[in-house]
């Protein structure tokens, strides 16, 4: 007979309806840099384009990355999709706020928005996995 003891694993406690588990560091900062993204979406689309159209793209170029955000992405997304596709369109929104950076000439703001966005969006994303 074996010395150790029969342990079964038990899963961990989910929080009670209507609550949800508490906040963490991570999150705020996945937060966070969702919002950069939207806000550096709209500096691109106002500051990048002739009169008529920079309204048109700082208008819309956050619109279309809010809607995708809302559909896929969001804790109360629209669309219940596999994991792998929630990454996707989530680096999808922070590389295009990245290759905004670029093009407005600050490439190393976007470099840092890209490393800092795809860590929190990384670390997240295996808390929600596990």
């Amino acid at each position: 007979m074996s010395d150790t003891p029969n342990v079964t694993p038990v899963p961990p406690a989910e929080p009670a309806p209507g609550t949800r588990a508490p906040l963490s560091a991570v999150d705020l900062v996945a937060f966070v840099c969702e919002i950069l993204a939207f806000g550096t979406l709209a500096l691109w689309g106002f500051t990048m384009w002739p009169f008529p159209w920079n309204i048109v793209a700082g208008i819309a170029a956050p619109a279309v990355a809010i809607l995708l955000w809302a559909l896929f992405v969001s804790p109360r997304a629209v669309f219940a999709v596999h994991p792998f596709v929630r990454a996707i369109v989530e680096l999808l929104v922070y590389a295009s706020a990245t290759i905004a950076w670029w093009s407005m000439g600050n490439a190393w703001i976007g470099v840092a928005f890209g490393v800092v966005a795809v860590t929190a969006g990384v670390i997240a994303g295996r808390r929600r996995l596990s």
